[in-house]
């Protein structure tokens, strides 16, 4: 009797018009519990509905993802908002609409697939699940799809689509994001992630295409279709190939006495890192035995971030400890950035930040760029990157070297299409970063890569031993020779938009309409970038000569005493992030001096121009 009654009542949702009160949520209804073919997925709807849950339902189902600093990316669950079966079709119906306007050969060419480790079996989602989905719909409508067969690395999915000539690829990840999100990063035939207008042209596509097409549900494809490809052995092989480019001391390698620990946080690092190391040379990293296996629950961590630091990357410095391994690499969930640590002489463990490794990959990548190139290169052809927000360090270095440095807006994405133009300019990029541990050594990927990253720094340290100098005091040597960088980034959670776009808002109108800052608390400012509006009081015309990014809040302040501060919120979490450095000419050493100038700059940064308490922001937990 209870069986009948549930189905009548399944039944009864289908087919009758709901009556909420808002038209807008009624067609909403209807639609997910006409469209959706995941039972998981579309029970969630039917309890909120039986439970008479209309916030939370237009909360679901009211609104749509945008693409933010790295592709479409929520939590896993039922809605149009959250990342799921049927929205990972639509996108993937829209994205074939997009790039069949846009290639004439897109039938001949093809599309790239990858996914991570992640998983969230209340909503029997995951990303294997939605990488078949995704290509099934483009199986379907008879695109070749390289659909790999195994998780990969993120950066597997842009170097397979420069090196398959496909026209664009999508990896499904939420990258170090928290375990119940997952997310779709889209990349261009360059092998660089989708910048403005793809980005809204897709969204717009994806508008025009919200009902399943016939033959998007049928995952069967993946196994049945002629069309279907596993690029898996060829690119793993290439990619390794590769990677000898930025090999520079092979011989030295396999000699050195040193021990590293390699810890995959739960994800997919382990496989690519074992080989990577093998390729230059070395023994195998000694893996962290709880974390080289995948795990959506990312059950040792508080949070799969490694950049969160010393707290996070307790089991990996605990094995390197007992192994008498002097360094760790940690590789986030899906590979792309990495985390390094070292043990100091105190029996302290050194965490570097972002900013710190950048200051040494870009010492390394150039010096070898010097030891290894012919008498006649010329250093004006050389080039190095980084986002706005990360450390100036490489601008000191290339000031003094005589190469180029550039900055972007945040988010690799801007980084990899730079990259593009510069190569087909004929400009030869070493070395490119963001402070949020995302690098980038060589060319070969267009977007941030954690294996190589990682391989890379075992190399530098193993040379590095052989002078008996530690990374912490090769850093020390680089900030003797350009200058002294300290920096600080941290975060304050805000789940609050209009309390967000408030604080901003102020900044923009902060003692009269239209007037931004003079002074943060005591400190003078002598220049405001603004790239949200466009403005930059640096400029001769006051226009910012970064592209405006009206969708993200950004403000960037140069102070009389050298530090340059901005705020600016997550393009995939809910946060105002604030970044801090204070850059030193070479002549002023003393560092006790600048890291209390920066701590009472940062103080006054946050009391008062982010006003915690007023606005209920939440301290990052350390």
């Amino acid at each position: 009797m209870a069986e009948n009654a549930e189905g009548d009542l399944n039944s009864n949702l289908l087919h009758t018009p709901y009556h909420t009160g808002d038209p807008q949520l009624d067609t909403a209804i209807g639609q997910w519990l006409r469209w959706d073919k995941n039972p998981k997925t579309k029970e969630q709807i039917e309890n909120l509905l039986r439970n008479g849950m209309n916030k939370e339902l237009r909360d679901r189902l009211c609104c749509r993802m945008t693409f933010g600093t790295a592709g479409l990316r929520s939590a896993m669950g039922a809605g149009f908002c959250y990342i799921n079966d049927l929205t990972v079709i639509q996108s993937t119906q829209g994205m074939y609409k997009y790039l069949e306007r846009c290639f004439s050969d897109f039938k001949q060419r093809g599309f790239v697939v990858g996914y991570d480790t992640r998983g969230q079996v209340t909503s029997s989602c995951s990303s294997q699940r939605l990488a078949k989905l995704t290509a099934a719909v483009l199986l379907a409508k008879d695109v070749p799809v390289y659909l790999f067969s195994k998780y990969v690395p993120t950066p597997f999915v842009p170097y397979a689509v420069q090196e398959l000539k496909a026209v664009a690829g999508v990896m499904i990840t939420a990258s170090h994001n928290r375990k119940e999100d997952n997310g779709y990063k889209v990349y261009w035939e360059t092998g660089a992630q989708i910048t403005s207008p793809h980005d809204k042209e897709i969204l717009k596509c994806i508008e025009e295409c919200v009902e399943p097409w016939n033959g998007s549900w049928n995952d069967n494809l993946v196994d049945t279709s002629p069309l279907k490809r596993d690029p898996l052995q060829d690119i793993c092989r290439r990619y390794m190939e590769d990677l000898k480019k930025i090999c520079f001391h092979r011989e030295l390698n396999s000699k050195t006495t040193l021990k590293f620990v390699h810890t995959s946080f739960h994800g997919v690092g382990h496989d690519y890192v074992q080989l990577a190391f093998q390729v230059f040379g070395f023994k195998p990293p000694i893996p962290v035995p709880e974390q080289k296996d995948p795990d959506p629950d990312f059950s040792t961590v508080k949070c799969p971030n490694p950049e969160e630091g010393e707290s996070v990357l307790e089991l990996s410095l605990r094995l390197a400890e007992k192994e008498n391994a002097r360094v760790v690499l940690a590789t986030d969930p899906d590979a792309d950035r990495l985390a390094v640590a070292e043990l100091q002489e105190n029996g302290h463990w050194k965490v570097f930040t972002g900013n710190e490794l950048a200051a040494l990959f870009g010492w390394w990548m150039f010096d070898c760029w010097k030891k290894n190139t012919s008498r006649n290169a010329d250093v004006k052809n050389v080039y190095m990157l980084a986002t706005t927000v990360s450390s100036k360090i490489l601008k000191a270095i290339a000031l003094k070297e005589g190469f180029h440095f550039e900055e972007t807006l945040p988010g690799f994405k801007w980084i990899g299409s730079r990259i593009k133009d510069l190569l087909e300019n004929g400009k030869e990029v070493l070395f490119a970063f963001e402070e949020s541990i995302g690098f980038l050594c060589g060319t070969s990927v267009l977007d941030k890569d954690g294996v190589s990253a990682a391989v890379v720094a075992a190399e530098m340290a193993a040379y590095l031993e052989t002078m008996t100098i530690t990374l912490k005091q090769q850093l020390i040597k680089v900030y003797e020779k350009y200058g002294y960088h300290i920096s600080k980034t941290s975060y304050f959670l805000c789940y609050d938009p209009s309390t967000i776009k408030s604080i901003f808002e102020r900044l923009r109108n902060f003692d009269s309409p239209k007037e931004y800052p003079k002074f943060c608390g005591t400190f003078a400012i002598l220049h405001i970038r603004d790239v949200t509006t466009g403005y930059d009081s640096s400029q001769p015309n006051k226009k910012s000569v970064l592209p405006v990014s009206k969708n993200s809040q950004m403000i960037t302040f140069t102070f009389q005493n050298g530090c340059v501060a901005t705020l600016r919120t997550s393009g995939t979490e809910p946060k105002i992030k604030y970044y801090a450095e204070m850059c030193a000419s070479p002549e002023q050493s003393d560092t006790a001096f600048l890291e209390e100038e920066l701590r009472k700059l940062i103080e006054a940064l946050i009391e008062n121009f982010l006003e915690p308490s007023k606005n209920g922001l939440i301290w990052r937990s350390v």
